[in-house]
Order: C-alpha cells, then sequence, then structure tokens
C-alpha cells in the first residue's frame, strides 16, 4: 500500500485545512480511464466508492483501482520551492 513520508502527510493537511469537509478531505490520485501512465491528483471532499484510502497522521490519500495498484510499492513526497508551491514526488519505497 502506498506510504505517506512525513512532509506529504504536512502538506496534504495544509491543502485541505480549509477545505468545506476538513475532517474527509484528502487528495484523490486516479487514472485517466485505463491509462496506468498517467496519473491525475487533484483535492477530493471525500473518496469514491471504489477508492483505496491511505491515511497517515490526519491526511487522507484516496486512490481510485488503478492508481493503488500502480503506486501499491510507492512512496509519497512532497517538498515546497521558493514561492510555497507544492509539488509530491513519487518514490520507491525504503525497506
Amino acid at each position: 500500500m502506498l506510504t505517506l513520508t512525513d512532509n506529504a502527510a504536512q502538506a496534504i493537511r495544509d491543502l485541505t485545512a480549509n477545505a468545506p469537509e476538513p475532517e474527509q478531505s484528502g487528495i484523490r490520485i486516479s487514472s485517466q480511464g485505463e491509462n496506468a501512465s498517467a496519473l491525475t491528483l487533484t483535492l477530493a471532499t471525500a473518496p469514491e466508492p471504489a477508492d483505496a484510502v491511505v491515511e497517515n497522521e490526519g491526511a487522507r490519500v484516496y486512490l481510485d483501482p488503478v492508481a493503488a495498484t500502480v503506486l501499491e510499492d510507492k512512496s509519497l513526497d512532497a517538498g515546497a520551492d521558493d514561492q510555497g508551491s507544492v509539488s509530491f514526488l513519487v518514490t520507491e519505497q525504503s525497506a
């Protein structure tokens, strides 16, 4: 299952803090149709019925079935540039 670094969890909490339903809000990673080579990340107020849910310290990530399979052995990290723009990075899980 996808894991979250502390940086990613904090970034997700920051992004969802002002959402209409912050206790359910998270980010959703989904595929474009059946194409696993293109994943998109969006803010979501709740998971879709078939989504897998990854939660870490109050940060929620919703994964559609294709994304859940593609990211099963990955880790999500986050960072910010000098202007404060957040970017997410998918890496291999450390052993």
